[in-house]
């Protein structure tokens, strides 16, 4: 069996059997030099690399199965060489043991255990443990230069439907401009609602962002499917972009379209805070469903939470959560106008 054979493995390995395939090494087509850092971690370097560093994740919930599909159509592109790869590209399948069981996670949510929070209280489970190696290895990958513009794109499914089905969460920036061409990048995507975080958090994107300045998102790409039963023609602007970007060092992204951009900020998050939480409306309400002033949205024993604003949304909602984490965020519309843009 040839290394290119072995790596072609790799594809299976990241989901179909958990065993260690690294370290492996080989030259894909035209020069790429492939290296297996762990099982379902895999860095492409080519020969003469473009100047941005692409980090695409996928899986840190074992059950979001479209971007795991995705991710594995265009290594398989990658492999044959029908995919040229002008960039380095780090690909992750983050919660292995999670996508073999079919499920979001096995003792906690691995997407709330980054930016040192794995390390934090006393248990030690799969996912804090996957979270730290993680870290590491995006630590490696963008610590090898200095001077590329870093890029990291964590694609998820939703656990419930969506009004709108595609969505980023942007990050908390600390102050920063929002960039004109990421958001430019996510409308040619497929991608017209951005959710921009409004404080830090231990997400997979947030650690890339405040680490290593990256331009990293959460992207929301529909609703949670079995494998097997995903539409990737869904997904196909993305697709598109994401090639774009690995074999085309030049290539940019048509000019933001402001007026077809939506933008959320965050007015209030709900925190479970014991076992008597109940959510206020039905459990499968839909991702940006509106509910108007003084509605009622959550109990939980004598705390109760109402909207805020004339009108908020909901995003998120899950009673399901470990009391003391967030079961539902509201949002609201923000003008992208009165955003700093860079």
């Amino acid at each position: 069996m040839t290394q290119t054979h072995k790596l072609a493995d790799f594809l299976a390995l990241s989901r179909e059997h958990p065993r260690y395939l690294a370290p492996l090494e080989c030259e894909l087509p035209h020069g790429t030099r492939a290296e297996v850092w762990d099982t379902g971690v895999l860095c492409l370097e080519p020969a003469s690399p473009g100047e941005r560093d692409l980090v695409i994740s996928c899986g840190i919930h074992g059950n979001e199965t479209a971007p795991i599909e995705l991710c594995e159509a265009l290594l398989k592109r990658l492999i044959a060489g029908s995919l040229l790869c002008r960039q380095r590209v780090l690909f992750i399948f983050g919660n292995l043991a999670g996508m073999n069981a079919g499920r979001r996670e096995l003792d906690e949510n691995m997407n709330r255990l980054f930016s040192g929070a794995h390390a934090q209280g006393e248990r030690i489970t799969q996912e804090r443990k996957r979270a730290a190696l993680l870290e590491s290895y995006v630590t490696r990958f963008f610590s090898a230069r200095g001077n590329s513009e870093r890029l990291h794109y964590d694609l998820h499914t939703a656990i419930r439907p969506s009004q709108r089905e595609k969505f980023a969460v942007y990050p908390f920036l600390h102050g920063a401009a929002y960039s004109a061409s990421q958001l430019a990048f996510l409308q040619a995507s497929g991608i017209n609602t951005v959710l921009l975080a409004h404080a830090p958090t231990s997400t997979f994107s947030y650690f890339s962002a405040r680490r290593f300045n990256a331009h990293a998102f959460t992207l929301e790409l529909g609703k949670v499917m079995p494998f097997g039963k995903n539409d990737l023609t869904r997904l196909t602007e993305l697709a598109g972009c994401l090639e774009a970007l690995i074999s085309d060092p030049a290539w940019q992204p048509p000019a933001l379209q402001p007026a077809q951009l939506e933008v959320f900020g965050i007015s209030q998050e709900i925190f479970k805070q014991s076992e008597h939480f109940r959510l206020a409306f039905a459990s499968n309400v839909s991702n940006f469903t509106s509910f108007t002033q003084g509605d009622l949205l959550a109990t939980d024993e004598q705390q109760h939470w109402h909207v805020k604003a004339s009108q908020e949304a909901v995003v998120f909602p899950n009673a399901d959560v470990a009391p003391g984490h967030r079961a539902a965020l509201m949002v609201v519309p923000l003008p992208l106008a009165d955003l700093p843009l860079g």
